[in-house]
């Protein structure tokens, strides 16, 4: 079961202190730890995926990047090993987050001790959900701007691939905000430590609808969205780690411990 996109922003405060989380990371911006129970175990079991293997590909993101390589979708998690056995990719993506919450999960161990040569970074659809509010697009604005500094810190020699946000077509009053977080976003890439890029004209129309066929329940992405997004990774890819090696020496996929439970 994917946990909700947005969580309840009264219970913020309350999550807050009873973890003891600092106020800010970056000027203004806030980490969340999982606000639930099946969260927490995620965290534990990516926190342990971090200790294992080798990553020299770390993607970071919310459920679109989770359910392409995670055990409870096991078409997808094909997908991917096919896309990027040999470059020792690890899968970092959990289902509802938004920066704020990648920023704690970075901030709590699921960095701790790698060197990634390249992080894939896709994040801010969950800033601003199916139903936006004022401000959503400033802060997921200002959320990616907290991830990309505080990955730089963590891994200097790394080259981040920012994904543009993708469109989404439960409210196209969403694209909106999004279409603003893409363009103030792409400021932020310098073309050489921090690339963008934007496979939302290969997903979805002029008006950000995204194409038939790209998304099994008008979010996330279907098979043929992945492989859109895994051929346009792949050029980058290369360039940056070479041809994929015929072994791969990345950390065991995990996945949502409460859908692996009823299997």
């Amino acid at each position: 079961m994917e946990i909700p996109s947005l969580r309840p922003r009264s219970l913020l405060p309350l999550l807050l202190s009873a973890v003891g989380v600092a106020a800010c990371a970056g000027p203004n911006h806030a980490p969340y730890p999982p606000w639930n129970e099946n969260g927490r175990i995620g965290h534990q079991q990516m926190v342990e995926k971090a200790k294992q293997g080798r990553i020299d590909v770390y993607f970071l993101g919310d459920s679109i990047t989770r359910r392409w390589g995670a055990l409870d979708y096991p078409e997808f998690l094909a997908h991917w090993k096919k896309s990027f056995h040999g470059w020792n990719a690890g899968n970092f993506g959990w289902g509802g987050d938004s920066t704020h919450n990648m920023l704690w999960r970075l901030q709590n161990g699921e960095f701790e001790g790698l060197s990634p040569k390249v992080i894939v970074l896709l994040a801010g659809t969950n800033n601003v959900g199916d139903k936006p509010k004022p401000g959503a697009a400033d802060d997921a604005v200002e959320g990616i701007r907290a991830l990309l500094d505080t990955l730089q810190a963590k891994a200097p020699e790394a080259t981040i691939i920012l994904n543009a946000v993708f469109p989404r077509n439960d409210n196209p009053e969403s694209n909106a905000a999004v279409a603003e977080i893409n363009r103030r976003i792409v400021s932020f890439a310098d073309g050489k430590k921090i690339r963008f890029l934007d496979i939302n004209g290969q997903l979805a129309d002029k008006d950000g609808t995204l194409f038939e066929g790209m998304t099994v329940d008008k979010l996330h992405l279907s098979l043929q969205g992945y492989e859109v997004w895994a051929k346009n990774l792949t050029p980058l890819l290369t360039e940056l780690l070479g041809e994929r090696a015929a072994e791969d020496h990345a950390p065991p996929p995990t996945g949502d411990p409460s859908a692996l439970n009823k299997q």
